[in-house]
């Protein structure tokens, strides 16, 4: 595919500017499109909503809402945009993005750069009337003094404009942010989000770093507060020894197949801790459809990627959804929810 040809030549560059140049093409309606109809055994629910397939982009690519529609146009079954945080902000200094190209993975420590929170919702007003599930990841100003006003504005300013919304409390690039996973601050945060939400699902991004204790924890939590579902895992702070690359001392989240092990074990932790009716969505080193079926067998109602289009393109999600199709048909199930959870 042209697009998977670019894909490699793209890696010839800074990993920033590779990415704005990626946005750049996919703004300018040069990104590609998957014309194939999903077939009906991938269709599924996430918290209610009705999905064509259960293959989403995870947050971090198209930061600023610039792009949606030609992300959902590549074959996507949702896209999440952000993280958005109420001013805008630059990050952290560059470099902050790197390539581990031995071990297909990466390091980030981006800090939530973004334009802003009147520009984002702009962006989502312009495309209000456009089909397609498009959530957002909610974050918090690196210099705030108030981490959880940050959160309540931002949704709050969003209302009726996203389809989801994620509260994101595990990033490791915002100094402290993590803190807001501990049992007292979350009950606040989860508290405050809950006063100002709309009837748009609200789900809680968790770290992969977490002790498998925490789950049951985090799970009566979002229960407690009527949230609808976690989305596990975020990127690691840990270096598992598998890695090659020598970038892996690099400050920041890791992500990509290094954490795929471990995000899996969480998906399964979160599952068993909350039964079968809260909405999980798996991510952390999907690379294939058999590491995105590995996920749903684990617990994930739906999944999220980002990491492997670096390296694979977006030939990927094509792949990945056919594959699912055969190994759905093959063990015997009629639709994505009769396998979650199975393996």
């Amino acid at each position: 595919m042209l697009h998977d040809l670019a894909t490699v030549l793209l890696r010839g560059f800074d990993p920033e500017q590779a990415h704005k140049l990626s946005l750049l093409g996919l703004t300018a309606g040069l990104g590609p499109k998957d014309r194939k109809s999903d077939d009906p055994v991938l269709a599924t629910k996430l918290a209610g909503i009705d999905l064509s397939n259960p293959l989403g982009l995870a947050a971090g690519f198209d930061k600023n809402a610039d792009a949606p529609d030609a992300l959902l146009a590549m074959g996507f079954g949702f896209v999440e945009c952000g993280a958005v945080t109420p001013r805008a902000q630059d990050g952290k200094p560059r470099p902050r993005i790197f390539r581990l190209e031995e071990d297909e993975a990466v390091i980030n420590r981006m800090g939530f750069p973004n334009k802003g929170l009147d520009r984002f919702r702009g962006k989502l007003e312009a495309r209000a009337a456009q089909p397609g599930l498009v959530g957002v990841n909610l974050g918090a100003n690196l210099d705030s003094e108030d981490r959880i006003a940050d959160y309540v504005a931002c949704l709050d300013a969003l209302k009726g404009l996203a389809g989801f919304f994620t509260v994101n409390v595990s990033s490791p690039n915002t100094p402290g942010l993590r803190t807001l996973q501990e049992s007292g601050a979350l009950d606040d945060l989860l508290a405050r989000v809950a006063a100002v939400r709309d009837a748009a699902p609200v789900f809680l991004k968790v770290a992969p770093d977490i002790e498998d204790s925490e789950a049951a924890d985090m799970v009566d939590a979002v229960r407690r507060h009527a949230l609808d579902g976690v989305i596990v895992s975020n990127t690691s702070i840990t270096r598992p020894d598998t890695l090659q690359s020598a970038k892996m001392g690099e400050a920041g989240g890791l992500s990509g197949p290094p954490i795929f092990e471990r995000s899996t074990e969480l998906v399964r932790e979160f599952r068993r801790a909350a039964g079968p009716d809260l909405a999980i969505i798996g991510v952390g080193g999907i690379d294939s459809a058999d590491t995105a079926y590995a996920k749903i067998r684990a617990g994930a109602n739906a999944l999220q990627l980002y990491t492997a289009l670096v390296y694979h393109g977006p030939g990927l999600i094509r792949e990945i959804k056919d594959g699912l199709v055969e190994r759905l048909k093959s063990d015997g199930f009629m639709c994505v929810s009769d396998a979650v959870g199975t393996g």
